[in-house]
């Protein structure tokens, strides 16, 4: 379980990051859907994603060297798989704010999707980059069920620390 807790470590600092980085430049444009609600809402900006990116990919990068895992054939396609994990985390939050905003969500709202959607989207992206071995069953139920806890608990500590204005 220790190797997916470090495999799992890039996808949930590209996601935690944003909430830190943040920025201004809204990442849909502030352009609105035919239903004539935003595509994403003003919570996801550009600079959010490309540093929630980049902070995961970094974080990849640094356990390719000092922690190479063995889901992976080697250190690059250990660094590979973490920038698709970080860039499928985005993704999938940023789809599952699209969902979330076609269900007439506010923004910042609670919503079951938020809660592992976004691992989700990222296994696929990194899919082509890993050991079919880390794709068991057991293993998806680990990532998905830690997910779906750690996902609160996070959101609560951002609050806390004044990163986050609602705790969820």
């Amino acid at each position: 379980m220790w190797e997916l807790l470090l495999f799992l470590l890039p996808p949930y600092i590209a996601n935690s990051s944003p909430v830190i980085l943040g920025g201004s430049t809204p990442l849909d444009g502030g352009r609105y859907f035919f239903d004539k609600k935003r595509l994403l809402g003003s919570s996801k900006t550009l600079e959010g994603f490309v540093g929630g990116v980049a902070a995961g990919t970094l974080t990849a990068v640094i356990l390719a060297f000092i922690a190479p895992l063995p889901f992976f054939d080697s250190v690059w396609s250990q660094v590979a798989a973490g920038f698709m994990l970080s860039l499928g985390t985005l993704v999938g939050d940023a789809l599952g704010s699209f969902i979330k905003r076609r269900f007439s969500r506010k923004e910042g709202s609670p919503f079951f999707l938020d809660t592992f959607f976004f691992i989700v989207v990222a296994l696929v992206f990194a899919f082509p980059f890993t050991s079919s071995s880390l794709y068991t069953p057991t293993n998806l139920l680990f990532i998905i069920s830690l997910s779906i806890i750690l996902h609160p608990l996070t959101n609560v500590l951002a609050y806390f620390f004044g990163f986050k204005s609602v705790p969820w």
